[in-house]
């Protein structure tokens, strides 16, 4: 058999899929990352106008990694959360300085942080990438994974990492079954200006169709994810702004005075798909190819993040063979539980503050009130949300989690 072209081939070029490169940038291990969309030419679909909520963990990992200097200018910090359920009393307040933290976390343009990404790999002499290119065939052989381009190449890798979203190629290929649970919902997301300045605060609303999060930005805008009743979303989106607006403003309420201005608007249907089997014989799935979550806690990313810092931390020291089983086994036993905890916790929230149940409807209530009265079990929340309080893989210590 001959030797492998690479060492890792990591497919797909999101937010996932160029951390993990970036991650890897000091390794010796040669290295090729596949990406449909031409970064020179064609901005990559998911570095679009959605705001990405940064947890405080992720933040420090990010530094730790080197990256956070240059994505710190694009930033906004959220210094408080204020959480409220909509025709109920109570809520619930986090904040920055009552957890003795700079910031609760941070966000960022999904845009920004591509370009950051996309100039830190352009930069990596060590890493080839092979763009645009798509996967189109897939081989298993005794000792590596032979690739087929959509450009007729044929490549092979000791390690295969799918970074390649939701719609995974890799897992297709490999026709692999997927936990799905269709929570009937669809965000819609854009970007809003408000009439009083959002003071770095970000809110959650829940209502009975899913929650309304409006994120900090600069310039006094905030970013928006709505939740609506899938089959909702189209006349929704079919108003004028002034109409939009006004329907938004009627769910949210008056927290931050009159809405003024909203930009472009997009929308995506709500799934949790969770790969059955996220590790095979040399390829393990990362990020939203392993697990695609509701945007309720705002942990997509923060999660997909945490598992390309685990996946490097064991491999950045391997000088032969990084696909062997022992490996993805390491890698698996240290961030299966942390995927677990995030996808039922996740799961948890949409049942319970997604419908109009009026007795669900007053347990949240005093749960909200309970929450801010009682310290402990706010700072319980508030670390959750900053994504702190597990070990760390050794590539993200030294921060103090």
């Amino acid at each position: 058999m001959a030797q492998a072209d690479y060492d890792i081939i990591i497919v797909g070029g999101g937010m996932v899929g160029a951390s993990f490169a970036y991650a890897l940038k000091n390794s010796a291990h040669k290295i090729a990352l596949i990406e449909a969309f031409d970064f020179k030419t064609t901005q990559q679909p998911s570095y679009d106008d959605r705001g990405i909520a940064l947890s405080h963990g992720s933040q420090r990992i990010l530094d730790t990694m080197g990256l956070w200097q240059q994505l710190a200018p694009h930033s906004t910090a959220i210094s408080d959360i204020h959480i409220s359920d909509r025709g109920h009393f109570g809520a619930t307040r986090l904040s920055a300085q009552q957890e003795n933290v700079p910031a609760l976390g941070q966000v960022i343009l999904a845009r920004a942080m591509g370009k950051v990404l996309n100039q830190a790999m352009s930069e990596n002499t060590t890493l080839d990438i092979l763009c645009p290119n798509k996967v189109i065939a897939l081989n298993h052989q005794s000792n590596q994974v032979e690739l087929t381009l959509d450009d007729d190449r044929k490549i092979t890798s000791k390690l295969i990492v799918a970074a390649d979203g939701a719609n995974s190629t890799i897992r297709r290929l490999l026709d692999l079954s997927v936990t799905e649970q269709d929570y009937q919902q669809t965000a819609i997301t854009a970007n809003i200006s408000t009439e009083r300045p959002h003071h770095n605060r970000a809110f959650e609303r829940f209502t009975e169709h899913g929650p309304i999060a409006l994120l900090p930005m600069p310039d006094n805008r905030c970013s928006l994810i709505w939740t609506v009743k899938t089959g909702d979303e189209t006349a929704i989106n079919d108003l004028d702004d002034t109409a939009f607006l006004a329907r938004l403003q009627t769910e949210f309420g008056y927290r931050l005075g009159q809405f003024t201005q909203v930009g472009k608007r997009g929308h995506y249907p709500l799934k949790l798909t969770q790969t059955d089997q996220p590790i095979q014989n040399r390829i393990v799935f990362v990020g939203n190819a392993a697990h695609n979550l509701h945007p309720i806690a705002g942990q997509g990313f923060n999660l997909g993040l945490r598992d390309v810092i685990a996946l490097a931390d064991v491999l950045v020291d391997e000088t032969e063979d990084c696909g062997i089983p022992k490996h993805l086994h390491d890698y698996q036993q240290w961030q299966q539980r942390d995927q677990d905890n995030v996808i039922k916790a996740t799961n948890l929230l949409v049942r319970l503050f997604s419908n109009n149940n009026p007795v669900l409807g007053h347990g949240r209530s005093a749960g909200l009130i309970a929450l801010d009265l009682i310290p402990p079990a706010k700072h319980w929340l508030a670390k959750k949300s900053m994504g702190l309080g597990k070990k760390q893989p050794r590539l993200a210590r030294g921060i103090a989690l």
